[in-house]
Order: C-alpha cells, then sequence, then structure tokens
C-alpha cells in the first residue's frame, strides 16, 4: 500500500514542490501498481520488472506491479488499499467506482480497426472498442441467433467485451447463452481461440482486432483464414483505465497522468503500452463508463 508521500521544501518556511529530474521528489514506502494480463503464457509477468524500474525512474519513488489473477481481483486489490494504481479493464474499473475503491486519471487509446478486413487503420486512435465472436471460418453459422445450442469460450463474467457486452446483446436478440447455450469461462484469450480452433468450443467472445493482436501466437494457423468474425457488437466499449484510489495525494495523482501521457515520447514507455496494446492516453469520459452498467444489468438478469 502506498503509505505516505513527503513533498520537499524547495527552502525552510517556503510551502513549494522540489522537482528532482522532472519528478515530485516523494518519500514513499512504495507505490502498488496492477493490472489484468491479455494473456497467462509468462510472457508478460516477464515483463513487470522493466515496467516497475520505468516507473519509479518516472516517479521518483519505489514501484512494485503485479498482476491481477483475473478481472475481480484488481478490483478487491484497489478496495482493500493493497494496490494504488490499476491499468482496469472497463468493467473492472465501473465497478471499482461504484465501491468508491478507483479514480479514472486517463483513459486509454487503442489503434482503430477496418471492420471489413480487422486490420489497424494506420495513423487511426480510437477511445472506444467492440466485442466480437469468432467462429471457424468454415462454419455455417452466419448471424448471431445461429449461437444456440452452441459450445462458447469466454472470459470472466467481469469482462466487456469477453462476456458482459457479447452476452447482452445475446439476450437481446432472442438466445440466453446460461440456458440455450454451453457457456465455458477460460483463462485468456489465445486459451479461447485454441479452443475454437480444435473444436472444442464452437465459438468464442473476444475483443475486436484479436486475430491480429494474437496472430503471432499461433504458427501453425493463420486466424484470418482459420477463423471469421460472426458478430460485432453493436456497443461500443470504453477502452482501460489507468485509475488510482481517490485519497491519493493530489500532487502525486498529477504526476502519475504526466507521465502516462508522455509515455508515447520514449522508447521504454511504448514498451510499456504494448502489454495491452495502448497507443496513447487521453482525458477520461465518464460517461462513456455509465453505458457498462446497464450492459452488465442485462447480462446478469
Amino acid at each position: 500500500m502506498f503509505k505516505k508521500v513527503i513533498l520537499c521544501a524547495a527552502a525552510v518556511g517556503v510551502s513549494a514542490i522540489t522537482m528532482v529530474g522532472g519528478s515530485v521528489c516523494a518519500a514513499a514506502e512504495e507505490l502498488n501498481v496492477q493490472f489484468v494480463p491479455t494473456n497467462n503464457d509468462g510472457s508478460m509477468e516477464a515483463r513487470t520488472k522493466p515496467f516497475a524500474e520505468y516507473l519509479s525512474e518516472k516517479l521518483g519513488c519505489d514501484v512494485n506491479v503485479t498482476l491481477a489473477t483475473d478481472y475481480s481481483t484488481i478490483v478487491e486489490a484497489m478496495a482493500s488499499g493493497q494496490v494504488d494504481l490499476g491499468i482496469m479493464p472497463p468493467a473492472a474499473y465501473v465497478q471499482a467506482r461504484n465501491m468508491d475503491a478507483a479514480e479514472a486519471l486517463l483513459t486509454s487509446q487503442l489503434g482503430a480497426y477496418d471492420e471489413a478486413t480487422e486490420q489497424p487503420i494506420e495513423g487511426k486512435t480510437t477511445s472506444t472498442f467492440k466485442g466480437e465472436i469468432l467462429v471457424k471460418a468454415d462454419s455455417d453459422m452466419e448471424t448471431l441467433t445461429d449461437l444456440a445450442g452452441k459450445k462458447i469460450a469466454t472470459l470472466s463474467p467481469n469482462s466487456a467485451s469477453g462476456y458482459i457486452y457479447p452476452v447482452a446483446e445475446l439476450k437481446d436478440a432472442g438466445v440466453d447463452p446460461v440456458t440455450d447455450c454451453t457457456v465455458t469461462t477460460v483463462n485468456d484469450i489465445p486459451s479461447e481461440i485454441t479452443a475454437v480452433l480444435n473444436g472444442q468450443q464452437d465459438a468464442c467472445f473476444v475483443f475486436q482486432g484479436a486475430r491480429y493482436v494474437f496472430a503471432s501466437k499461433f504458427t501453425d494457423y493463420d486466424l484470418y483464414k482459420d477463423l471469421k468474425v460472426l458478430y460485432l457488437t453493436e456497443g461500443d466499449i470504453p477502452n482501460d483505465a489507468i485509475a488510482v484510489t481517490p485519497g491519493m495525494d493530489d500532487a502525486l495523482k498529477t504526476q502519475i497522468k504526466d507521465v502516462f501521457l508522455n509515455m508515447a515520447n520514449d522508447e521504454a514507455g511504448q514498451e510499456a503500452m504494448s502489454m495491452w496494446n495502448h497507443t496513447g492516453y487521453g482525458e477520461v469520459d465518464e460517461t462513456a463508463y455509465d453505458t457498462i452498467e446497464a450492459y452488465t444489468d442485462k447480462a446478469a438478469e
């Protein structure tokens, strides 16, 4: 837990903040940071140390970076004060926000995708994305309602694209996946895709662009030829939130915000952002996150 921050005075009797290398001079035990990995093959865990070193250098205090085991644990960690800064998936952020456990400083930017080709659009970014349902390319399924009676791989019920949005829109279409389908929760998107490719599952719920992002992990397959997009959610999902505990010192909040806003300007920062496919960060529109609550309620009915 982030115990305390002591702002260094420029001189005795003068109330000021001393800047060291562009950072607030902070005497702190540690700053605890956590994020949800997009896959569980160990590759992201290996990148936590360089990310911690990067943040430590930029913030001028010791930083620990850990991985959340799932979407709910990062919410619990924020609520209990074990984590001070979370890179939070949208539904997890909304849950923590409603518990007064998280305050978004920024929202992430992602590369935009062409819906026809599912290739990135060069130079274009977006603050929202869509959920996507993938099936095998030779599947005879063509519409959302064709999923009735099928086996579906999903992520945690707290995942916006991996569960909440596709489930809510399936229900709107007249198919209740809980009663009309066989739903299996898996740990990460590569596992979902593998289950569809090997025939264990008929479909999986992922985020738009998943075939592009994870193509390199499937050297024996061409994900664009072996899988097809059955459906893109109508609802737009807000991107990840860079969130802190509400009681954090305002000066430190400002400093953290500045670090993330400038990540795109150096190689180490770009490497850090690539863990989540972020291209940059922007100001928060809290109303965008409000839409998740309606979808969550629908999915839970």
